[in-house]
């Protein structure tokens, strides 16, 4: 029933809309803590061009970033990498109105041509976002996506951690949570990680670890242990 409700676009657009306005009120009732971003920004500043890596679970709490890289006048978007299914495009429309734009593609369905993309945008200087383990898991297990791009564009990958207190977990394959209004926010990121060309299968484990790190950091901020 929910499924052919979805597919309806009146409901697809209701439903971004009401998610997108409650995401808005968690960002702007959150007390943050960013950390991470000063040497981050000196690198892209100096650079021109990134590749941010979070975990599935984290995509509630992402946007936040954009929105302070812009207020900091940073940038004025980042492309994100987003399944061209239906789950996709809702998350598309949603992460839109904070100043992301889409790449289509995932890590296993048509992902070569969402890699193809985000790498002419690295060339062109811009900042792209990828979930190294989206869009269908398994949870904190990387496709080879995200070392291939930063072989081939030899853009720095900052590994993200971010978490919030209090959130509701859902039983989700991600074991994401959906952060609750009026909480306490962490925002992680790590030192950035090279990879060498034609040294994608051989990072993929270093991102990993790093994408562990910033989350566990995250946690670590607000007192939290590791879930699972």
């Amino acid at each position: 029933m929910l499924r052919r409700l979805i597919r309806r676009p009146a409901v697809l657009s209701a439903a971004t809309w009401l998610l997108g306005a409650y995401l808005a009120l968690v960002y702007r009732t959150a007390r943050w803590e960013l950390i991470g971003y000063d040497e981050a920004a000196a690198l892209y500043r100096a650079e021109g061009r990134a590749i941010l890596a979070f975990w599935h679970e984290a995509l509630p709490l992402m946007p936040w970033l954009m929105l302070e890289v812009r207020r900091r006048g940073l940038a004025e978007s980042a492309h994100v990498l987003v399944s061209s299914s239906r789950d996709g495009a809702l998350i598309g429309r949603i992460v839109g109105r904070f100043g992301l734009r889409l790449a289509i593609g995932s890590s296993s369905r048509h992902g070569g041509a969402g890699l193809v993309q985000l790498a002419r945008l690295l060339a062109q200087g811009e900042a792209v976002a990828i979930t190294p383990d989206g869009p269908r898991g398994p949870r904190r297990q990387p496709a080879p996506g995200v070392a291939e791009l930063a072989a081939l564009s030899g853009a720095p990958v900052f590994p993200v951690g971010a978490r919030m207190r209090p959130a509701l977990g859902l039983s989700t394959w991600d074991r994401m949570e959906l952060p609750l209004p009026f909480g306490r926010a962490a925002l992680v990121i790590g030192p950035a990680l090279r990879v060498p060309p034609g040294g994608g299968a051989a990072a993929l484990p270093a991102i990993a670890a790093a994408l562990d790190a910033a989350s566990d950091a995250a946690d670590a901020r607000l007192g939290r242990t590791r879930r699972g």
